[in-house]
C-alpha cells in the first residue's frame, strides 16, 4: 500500500466496536473497517452511503422504456402482421419479455456501475491490509497521516480495547 495506515486487528465484534466508537469520539473517521460479516453499529458509523440503487433504478426505468418502444416499434410500425383481425399492438405478451430484460438490464449495468466505480478490472494487483482481514479477525484502518498530534492517542485507544496485533 502506498499510504501510512494505523491498523487495529480485533478478535471479535465487542472489542472492535468499543474501539471503534471511541475513535470517533475523538473526531477521527476510520478509513476502512474489515469484518467477517456485517455489523450495524460500523455500518452507521462509517460516513459513506452509496447511490448504488439510485442508479440501479434510473437504468431499470430507462431499460423498461426502451424495451417496451423498441417491441411496439418491431410489432406495430416495423414488421406489423395483420392477421384475424387482431390487434397490430399485443402489449399484453410485451410484458415477460420487459420484465426479463428489464432485469437483464439492470444486473449488467450496476454491476459495471460497480467496477468503474471500484476501480476493478482484470489483472489489478488486490491491496490486502491483513492477510486474515475477513476470514476470522476484525480490521479497523486508520490513515496515519490525517491523525497528526492524535496518532498517540488513537494507537493506545486501539491498545487498550483488545488490539491482538
Amino acid at each position: 500500500m502506498s499510504k501510512n495506515y494505523i491498523l487495529g486487528v480485533f478478535d471479535d465484534e465487542a472489542t472492535l466496536v468499543d474501539a471503534f466508537e471511541k475513535v470517533k469520539e475523538k473526531g477521527i473517521q476510520p478509513v476502512e473497517v474489515y469484518t467477517p460479516y456485517p455489523i450495524h453499529e460500523i455500518l452507521e458509523g462509517m460516513p459513506t452511503r452509496t447511490k448504488i440503487t439510485h442508479a440501479a433504478f434510473i437504468y431499470g426505468l430507462f431499460a423498461a422504456v426502451g424495451i417496451l418502444a423498441f417491441l411496439t416499434y418491431a410489432a406495430g410500425f416495423s414488421w406489423p402482421l395483420n392477421y384475424g383481425g387482431k390487434p397490430f399492438n399485443a402489449f399484453p405478451s410485451f410484458i415477460i419479455v420487459t420484465i426479463v430484460a428489464t432485469i437483464l438490464s439492470i444486473t449488467l449495468l450496476t454491476l459495471l456501475t460497480f467496477s468503474v466505480r471500484a476501480k476493478i478490472f482484470p489483472g489489478k494487483k488486490a491491496e490486502i491490509v491483513h492477510p486474515r482481514a475477513t476470514d476470522d479477525k476484525f480490521v479497523m484502518v486508520l490513515d496515519k497521516d490525517s491523525l497528526g498530534e492524535n496518532s498517540g492517542a488513537i494507537e493506545s485507544i486501539i491498545k487498550e480495547h483488545g488490539e491482538i496485533e
